[in-house]
């Protein structure tokens, strides 16, 4: 996971390197999307576990009835003042299809409890990352981000 080239939502060169360590719930994030709401659950997480080696990384995804239409200065501003987002949002990427970032081509080779693997389904699917960079769990869009099944493998991924 780590070798993958990105940017922060800002377009400054941003490597995936500096979560090494961590455990990482990476999640393809949109401003305009019924489930925009689990910004609030993924900021809780974020506030619980960051001490513990843990992150949320959002990466802004417009593949879904375009509901991600903004630019990345309107995402950073909708996300800091409307759900006071702290964790690292990244630059807008795809996660299906041929210009799929490569970070979410090697992602969705995970399946998650139900057996779904390949494309993103929606908006706010989550990928937990261990500390050593392998995907320990995929987690559906309808999933909340504090659902006992994503809390209890955050735990079990703490370094």
């Amino acid at each position: 996971m780590y070798d993958h080239d990105v940017n922060a939502l800002d377009g400054s060169p941003a490597g995936l390197h500096e979560l090494e360590g961590r455990a990482t719930l990476v999640v393809n994030v949109a401003s305009q999307c019924g489930l925009t709401p689990q910004y609030e659950g993924l900021e809780r997480l974020q506030q619980t576990y960051a001490e513990r080696g843990f992150t949320v990384a959002g990466f802004p995804c417009n593949q879904f009835l375009g509901q991600e239409p903004g630019t990345a200065a309107e995402i950073q501003t909708f996300c800091s003042t409307t759900y006071g987002v702290s964790f690292p949002m990244f630059e807008k990427v795809e996660v299906n299809g041929e210009d799929r970032h490569p970070l979410y081509a090697e992602l969705t080779q995970t399946a998650d409890a139900e057996g779904h693997d390949g494309d993103i389904r929606w908006n706010f699917e989550k990928f937990l990352i261990g500390p050593d960079g392998t995907v320990r769990a995929r987690f559906a869009p309808q999933t909340e981000p504090e659902d006992p099944q994503v809390t209890a493998a955050i735990e079990a991924a703490l370094p």
